[in-house]
């Protein structure tokens, strides 16, 4: 695996430290507490829960569905 080495002031080495359970590596205490951006259909789910949305927003979602069922292209010809 490759390394980088960074490099911080000794508050922020404090803070990371205190975070840290013996055997841990401080890789592994950054990655804890800032996992990755959401990778995943389900991350996604998950964070949609968190999120605030309008209900604005949320009519303006439910005009666009019923518009796109409503085209020509969506409606069957038999």
């Amino acid at each position: 695996m490759a390394v980088k080495t960074i490099t911080i002031d000794v508050e922020a080495y404090e803070r990371l430290a205190r975070l840290k359970s013996p055997g841990q590596s401080f890789s592994q205490v950054i990655k804890e507490h800032f996992p990755a951006p959401a990778t995943t259909a389900g991350d996604l789910l998950d964070r949609l829960d968190e999120a605030a949305i309008s209900d604005e927003t949320l009519h303006g979602i439910e005009r666009a569905v019923e518009e796109r069922r409503r085209h020509p292209v969506r409606v069957p010809e038999w």
